[in-house]
C-alpha cells in the first residue's frame, strides 16, 4: 500500500509501524530498507511504536488490579501479575502492544489535527474494514488481493528476505495462534528464535502451571512440540 500510495503522489505525512518486539530479523531488515525508501522518497521517517516495558512483562510481571481478576487468580491458584500466553480469546499482545500504541500516537495528533488513517487491507480481507469517515483502504479500494499486493512488492525488490516463501503470516514469532505447520517451518528456519520459543514457554509453565495462561496451545507444550518434531526428523532420515 505504502509503495503505492508514493508512486502515485498521495499525500502522507507520517507513517507509523507498532514493534512489537518480536518480529522476525528478516521483517526489521525490511522496516530498515523500508525506512530508507520513504525518506528517498518523501523526506519521512519511518516512526516505530513500542510499549515501554514489552512483551515479556506483560506476559510475566504486570500486576493485575481489577478486584475480580484478583479474586478468580486467588482460586484457581495462579499469582496475580503477568497475562500468560495470549489466546484467540485474549489477545492481550494485539490489543496492548499494537493497537493501544497506535491509538495513543493518534490521540495525541487529533489534539492540533484532522487525521486520515490509510490501512493496508486487502481486497480479500475487506471484511476486517471499519466503517469511518476518517478510515481509508486504499487497496480494497483499487481491488488489490494479498497476493497481489505481496507481489508487487516482490516487483519493486522488497521480497523479506525470503520470509513470505516459508510462513504464511509473518506475525510475532512465538504467537500461539500459529498453525503446527508454521511452528515446524520455525524450528527448521529460525532454530534460535525456537530455542527462545521453549525457554519463554517453560517459564510460563513454571509460573502459571497448565492452566490457559500458561498452556501455550491446546494439548501441546512446545516442549512437546519438539519431541514431535524431533520424532518426525528421525523418522524422515530412516526413510532416506
Amino acid at each position: 500500500m505504502l509503495l503505492l500510495m508514493i508512486e502515485r503522489g498521495m499525500p502522507i505525512d507520517m507513517v507509523l509501524v507498532a514493534d512489537t518486539g518480536l518480529e522476525f530479523p528478516e521483517m526489521y531488515r525490511h522496516w530498515d530498507r523500508l525506512a530508507r525508501h520513504l525518506y528517498r522518497e518523501r523526506g519521512l521517517k519511518l516512526t516505530i511504536l513500542r510499549h515501554p516495558k514489552g512483551f515479556e512483562w506483560l506476559m510475566f510481571d504486570q500486576p493485575k488490579e481489577k478486584l475480580s481478576a484478583l479474586e478468580r487468580r486467588e482460586r484457581e491458584g495462579v499469582p496475580p501479575y503477568g497475562n500468560g500466553w495470549p489466546s484467540s480469546q485474549v489477545r492481550w499482545c494485539t490489543g496492548q502492544l499494537k493497537i493501544h500504541q497506535i491509538n495513543k500516537a493518534l490521540s495525541r495528533l487529533k489534539k492540533d489535527h484532522e487525521i486520515f488513517q490509510f490501512i493496508g487491507i486487502a481486497s480479500d480481507e475487506d471484511h476486517r474494514c471499519e466503517t469511518n469517515e476518517h478510515l481509508r483502504y486504499p487497496l480494497v479500494r483499487w481491488d488489490i488481493t494479498e497476493t497481489q499486493a505481496l507481489q508487487i512488492c516482490y516487483d519493486r525488490g522488497f521480497d523479506w528476505d525470503g520470509l513470505y516463501e516459508i510462513y504464511h503470516r509473518c506475525s510475532c514469532w512465538c504467537c500461539p495462534l500459529q498453525q503446527i505447520g508454521e511452528l515446524r517451518n520455525l524450528r527448521r528456519h529460525h532454530p534460535e528464535l525456537w530455542a527462545k520459543l521453549m525457554e519463554l514457554d517453560q517459564r510460563a509453565l513454571d509460573q502459571f502451571g497448565h492452566t490457559p495462561l500458561g498452556r501455550f496451545k491446546d494439548g501441546w507444550t512446545v516442549a512437546a512440540l519438539e519431541e514431535r518434531f524431533a520424532a518426525e526428523d528421525r523418522e524422515l532420515c530412516l526413510r532416506q
